[in-house]
């Protein structure tokens, strides 16, 4: 019962950041075909001469201009499609580290996954920096996300204070929009929100990346978590301020009747991941530890 609800809630928002991170794919409008070689022009047909008056001898008919033709414009080279994906994570500065780091740690997955795009590109898809970040983050997920579960503390935690920044943000901005967050949910509203933070949302994704590379690298074995330590995180919760109703909402994943109020469920979603940061080392990891791997398989 513990970790579905510790599951419901703490997918939720990650849902909520991958889908955000997507924002909307914009369809590539019809291309511009390569003018038409223009050919040259043919030189003007001569004229009959006109009947000269009778003299002693004919006149011959003066020479004509030569015509240069007009030289035919170069021919359009098309960019291949894997330089075009390359040249748009690279015109945006923010998500230049986590791709080179992806390069470096998994060159499968990278040189997979931009493989991917480039196909989607020659099909007529305009290259997105935002999707490529999006969707390279679900597939290492994925692939390797179990693996984050037995990083080193510090790594695994970045995950979550990486969380917490983003729920801050939201905070900023919209509480309606940082309660949706929480719940999993994903708008327009939020993916224009995801596009003016893409420093915050590349943080995210590189911490993603670096406890998979600590977990795989020192493998660490934690113990799953207890219900004890699950007890401790609903009593923190209550010492902080925090009534029945939010600490239910928070660990359940589940709208309560009736809802409470956005500002409310904004702040006790901030609240939850101080929590959980406030917590003794060894009770903090195990829980951030199964939390992560239930988002890989989910």
């Amino acid at each position: 019962m513990y970790y579905e609800r510790l599951l419901a809630y703490i997918t939720g928002a990650f849902v909520a950041l991958c889908l955000g991170l997507g924002l909307t794919m914009m369809a590539m409008g019809p291309g511009q075909k390569a003018p038409a070689v223009r050919p040259a022009d043919r030189p003007a047909s001569e004229t009959p001469a006109a009947t000269p008056a009778p003299a002693p001898a004919e006149t011959a008919p003066a020479p004509q201009a030569a015509v240069t033709p007009e030289p035919a414009p170069p021919p359009v080279v098309e960019t291949p499609p894997r330089q075009r994906v390359e040249a748009a994570i690279g015109a945006v500065p923010e998500y230049k580290t986590f791709f080179a780091r992806l390069r470096d740690a998994y060159p499968a997955e990278y040189n997979g996954a931009l493989d991917d795009f480039s196909s989607n590109v020659a099909s007529g898809q305009e290259p997105s920096a935002d999707v490529y970040l999006s969707e390279s983050v679900r597939r290492l997920r994925q692939a390797r996300g179990t693996a984050a579960g037995k990083a080193e503390s510090k790594p695994l935690a970045r995950v979550f204070e990486m969380q917490l920044e983003v729920l801050k943000a939201l905070s900023g901005v919209d509480k309606k929009m940082c309660v949706a967050f929480l719940y999993g949910a994903s708008s327009l509203d939020f993916q224009r929100f995801a596009a003016g933070r893409r420093k915050l949302l590349a943080d995210m994704a590189l911490a993603g990346l670096e406890a998979i590379a600590s977990g795989e690298a020192k493998k660490v074995a934690r113990a799953a978590p207890t219900e004890a330590d699950f007890s401790a995180l609903e009593t923190a919760l209550a010492a902080k301020g925090l009534g029945k109703r939010e600490i239910d909402a928070l660990l359940d994943g589940k709208t309560p009747e009736p809802p409470i109020d956005d500002k409310i469920m904004c702040a006790a979603g901030q609240t939850y991941f101080e929590a959980l940061r406030a917590m003794p080392e060894a009770t903090r990891s195990r829980i951030y530890g199964l939390a992560v791997e239930l988002m890989a398989k989910s």
